[in-house]
């Protein structure tokens, strides 16, 4: 949609909201068209794709027929309007607390395409003027990242009821067999994001753990569907039975891997082995526990399960696979290193501008930067926007009839809008982000304690006012269901939590698996944040004299030192919160990945990316410690592979082939 069209469909919106007794076809070729339809037939075909994209930023155009007609659409007398509260979001009056639980559900989507669309359900009620800014309590960030890419196209397909196909690993069979499915709902389960629909192949419900996907996710072209009436995803899910214990033979070098030793239930020499033991590990879920002892290399050996055994081979083999493809082209847009961004499209500025108008009426006089910021755009694009603004208006054309919105001294004032002061209901992505991200904070210790009414009544209450404001939006809300956020570790949870408010200085005993050692440290705790059901929490470390991040299950014990925080450090401004922070002191990495991995494009902030043909990307990635490199290769077995520099593409291929070789059997390794 170029900016014209924009304008177009801007000026088409106005005109027929500020009509009582809709306009003809006469008068919207006439006034709205005049420079854009050649013919009648030119204009036909422009105003009906224009109403059906009306249609999808949610407003109705109402079809008025002369009576005297026989009931067929006369273009010589029908008229079209858009009533004045069609797909209004109502007015949503929230109180603090109901704003600090709100913007923690909305901020849970990390990335995903629910993320955006909870930025934009917040910024609407922005824009409505019923949100007040808040500060998240003693700096929590919880976080949801779903399945990769696998997770947006799913979410896309339910939202367009249409069937994806996508290549998965078959529990029963251990083989690989392609799926056409009509994607019913989302939900996780047991730390694992599942896929509840329709397989066509098999003509019954299934549920596909997103994590055994092989492929890519696609569209079935020209396919089409409904969900089942009151279809609900968290009770589908519920019915779903936690995998049965299984045990892990292990061979793992001496004096190593000493996160494994402590789980083991276990250990003993290993026959035939005088360097290695013999671990009994406890385990539920093969995958889970495969990609961390693929990480682990040549370290490791597994003995059985069979199935376990089969897919660490598969991922170390997927990765030998991908390096020994042919070299792909190196080249990036431009020499600026910036990170990756989703490239901007002229529906997101129209989109942008229905929210921009009702937020400029609620927040008059605003610096312009300050504007551009709240959006997330440049100060140019910004002002690309409002010159679009104030070129439209109503047909009749005059001073009076034209958005009116001035810029003085860079602050920005609006004295006419048309009535577009009140934002567009929420779309369906929008009320499931918000609705489910509330339901995941359930059990959050966080929340305790906002409310006077009680610790979840400003929870249930923001809720209820939602559901409300969502309408039939709120659908694809039921479609969609996470689990509670609530970290397992909920003594460390609270101590850190408290020394936080109290600006007070913990003593740690933590476990680093990068190094294989236990170390005792004296940290100023700056804030917690969660990565799906793992927690964080972000420190000064005395010991390193740096900001360093501490997962909490890896914390043997926490508690305070009796010393105040030394202020050294404050927590950073950047939302959010970095697992670390690249430095120019460490090595720079070209990586290529899939189109199933390029989400670690941004999990490892890179610093460049460039798209590739089949979906794929080159990503510039600082690493502090080259030796981790071939544990994060095997890790995502096939779907990143380094590219430059080639000594450590050759250390990481010699690590792999090492690691592969302990399988000589043929019947390790994968079919096909």
């Amino acid at each position: 949609m170029s900016a014209s069209r924009t304008e177009r469909l801007l000026n088409l919106l106005l005109a027929l909201l500020n009509t009582r007794v809709g306009l003809p076809r006469s008068v919207l070729r006439e006034k709205v068209y005049r420079d854009s339809a050649a013919n009648d037939v030119a204009f036909g075909r422009m105003f009906e794709r224009d109403k059906v994209d009306l249609k999808q930023f949610g407003f109705e155009i109402e079809t008025l027929v002369d009576p005297r007609s026989f009931g067929a659409e006369d273009p010589a007398t029908t008229r079209y309007r858009i009533g004045k509260d069609s797909n209004r979001l109502p007015d949503v009056s929230l109180t603090p607390a109901e704003c600090t639980v709100l913007l923690l559900a909305a901020q849970l989507w990390e990335r995903a395409a629910l993320g955006t669309a909870a930025t934009n359900a917040v910024r609407k009620l922005q824009a409505a003027g019923g949100f007040t800014d808040v500060d998240l309590p003693s700096g929590v960030q919880p976080r949801i990242r779903p399945a990769g890419q696998a997770f947006d196209d799913v979410v896309a397909a339910m939202h367009g009821r249409q069937a994806v196909r996508f290549g998965y690993l078959a529990v029963s069979t251990g083989r690989e067999e392609v799926r056409d499915v009509e994607p019913w709902g989302l939900g996780s389960r047991f730390g694992q994001w599942y896929l509840v629909g329709f397989d066509r192949g098999r003509e019954a419900k299934r549920l596909f753990r997103l994590s055994r996907m092989t492929t890519a996710v696609s569209l079935v072209p020209g396919s089409s569907f409904e969900a089942p009436d009151g279809f609900n995803a968290r009770a589908e899910l519920a019915s779903l039975n936690e995998l049965p214990i299984q045990h892990a033979a292990l061979d793992v070098d001496s004096d190593r891997l000493l996160a494994l030793r402590k789980r083991a239930a276990h250990v003993e020499p290993a026959p035939g082995e005088d360097s290695r033991d013999r671990l009994v590990v406890d385990f539920r879920d093969p995958e889970v526990l495969a990609e961390e002892l693929a990480s682990y290399g040549p370290h490791v050996k597994v003995e059985g399960p069979a199935e376990l055994r089969a897919a660490v081979v598969r991922r170390l083999q997927g990765a030998v696979n991908f390096d020994a493809e042919p070299p792909v082209p190196v080249a990036f847009p431009d020499s600026e290193k910036v990170p990756r961004a989703r490239k901007r499209t002229s529906e997101d500025q129209l989109a942008r501008m229905l929210q921009l108008v009702p937020f400029l009426v609620h927040h008059q006089g605003l610096h312009i930067q300050e504007v551009a910021d709240h959006f997330g755009i440049t100060r140019k694009a910004l002002i690309d926007d409002l010159k679009i603004l104030i070129c439209s208006g109503l047909p009749e054309g005059y001073p009076d009839d034209l958005l009116d919105i001035q810029w003085e001294n860079d602050h920005v004032y609006i004295s006419e809008h048309l009535d577009l002061n009140r934002p567009v209901r929420f779309s369906e992505e929008e009320a499931a982000a918000l609705l489910t991200g509330l339901e995941m904070l359930g059990d959050l210790p966080a929340l305790a304690g906002m409310s006077e009414d009680g610790p979840g009544s400003a929870l249930e209450s923001v809720t209820l006012k939602l559901t409300g404001a969502a309408g039939q939006a709120g659908r694809l809300a039921g479609s969609v269901a996470g689990q509670s956020v609530a970290p397992e570790q909920s003594q460390a949870f609270a101590t850190i939590t408290q020394a936080i408010r109290d600006s007070q200085q913990l003593r740690l005993r933590y476990f680093s698996r990068q190094r294989d050692e236990l170390t005792e440290r004296d940290v100023d705790p700056l804030r917690l944040y969660s990565l799906d059901n793992t927690w964080y929490f972000e420190a000064y470390c005395h010991s390193k004299a740096g900001i360093r991040n501490f997962r909490l299950d890896r914390v043997e014990a926490v508690e305070a030192n009796g010393r105040p925080a030394s202020g050294t450090a404050t927590a950073g401004q950047d939302f959010p919160a970095r697992l670390f922070t690249p430095s120019d002191d460490d090595g720079l990495v070209l990586l290529q990945l899939t189109r199933q991995g390029a989400g670690l494009a941004d999990d490892y902030y890179a610093e460049r990316t460039a798209q590739l043909p089949d979906g794929g990307l080159l990503a510039e990635v600082r690493f502090g410690d080259a030796g981790w490199l071939p544990m994060f290769v095997a890790q995502h077995g096939g779907s990143a592979r380094i590219l430059a520099p080639e000594s450590l593409r050759a250390e990481a291929r010699t690590w792999l082939d090492a690691a592969l070789s302990q399988y000589d059997d043929p019947s390790d390794r994968p079919a096909g």
